[in-house]
């Protein structure tokens, strides 16, 4: 499988930046480029995205992440994993499973929705992502990407989005589907007992502040369990904090490098 990448930034601290679901690893330019006097940073694309090759059969698809995470570090010099949404929760399996290779997370809307405990925010988002997982069913792959977008997008119409984006997301819509074993069903067990109390360097949790409700949920149950996290809030920004709001999120990841 071929994983294409981009180095971003020439700070001291080596990085890696994992991005959302039917995005790319130059999503988080913008918020790397704000962090270029920090952090030197990879960049890739996950499997199915951007110019990486398709994933591989039969593999869980956050399982696959996190082993394409674990392949950018190394033991002898820990990174700052800096993750959003989908990125976020494969930071957070890397930092789970291989805690020696991240010396900090900063996890950006973590979009997993099995770590949420609040019964009503839960069966909410499961009900609009089954009505996504079932457009793509019934091949209604465009519909599908609109819904998705319109979630958890940057708040741009589907309609007025550049027409080769719209083509692109609806192209690899299906991996939001690949996804949902590992984001809405834990399949890597990562709340499993004792396995988030493992990943004991420092956290930052960060959800922007009109974001979808069930994100402060899934933050306060991390927060319960990991043991040097904190969170904290881009006031004006949506789901898509680090491409609409980079330098505001560029500043609260410095200062918990600082």
């Amino acid at each position: 499988m071929t994983i294409a990448s981009r180095r971003i930034g020439s700070g001291p601290m080596p990085a890696l930046a994992l991005h959302c679901s039917l995005a790319s690893g130059s999503a988080l330019r913008p918020l790397l480029t704000a962090l270029d006097a920090t952090v030197s940073a990879d960049a890739p694309d996950l499997p199915g995205h951007g110019r990486s090759g398709p994933p591989s059969a039969g593999r869980d698809y956050l399982d696959l992440c996190a082993d394409v995470a674990e392949s950018f570090c190394d033991r002898e010099r820990p990174r700052v994993v800096i993750g959003h949404s989908l990125g976020a929760v494969a930071a957070l399996c890397l930092a789970v499973r291989k805690p020696h290779l991240v010396s900090s997370l900063v996890l950006i809307e973590p979009v997993f929705f099995a770590a949420s405990t609040d019964p009503t925010l839960s069966k909410a988002v499961r009900a609009d992502l089954g009505e996504i997982m079932g457009a793509i069913e019934a091949g209604e792959r465009s519909l599908a990407a609109r819904r998705f977008t319109g979630m958890w997008g940057a708040g741009v119409p589907w309609d007025e989005l550049p027409a080769a984006a719209r083509t692109a997301m609806t192209d690899r819509i299906h991996l939001v589907r690949d996804s949902g074993p590992g984001l809405t069903e834990d399949s890597q067990g990562l709340l499993a007992t004792g396995r988030l109390e493992g990943a004991a360097m420092p956290v930052l949790l960060i959800r922007g502040g009109k974001t979808q409700p069930v994100i402060a949920d899934i933050h306060r149950a991390l927060l319960a369990r990991l043991p040097a996290a904190r969170d904290v809030i881009v006031p004006n920004a949506a789901h898509m904090a680090p491409v609409t709001h980079p330098e505001e999120t560029a500043d609260l990841i410095r200062a918990h490098l600082d």
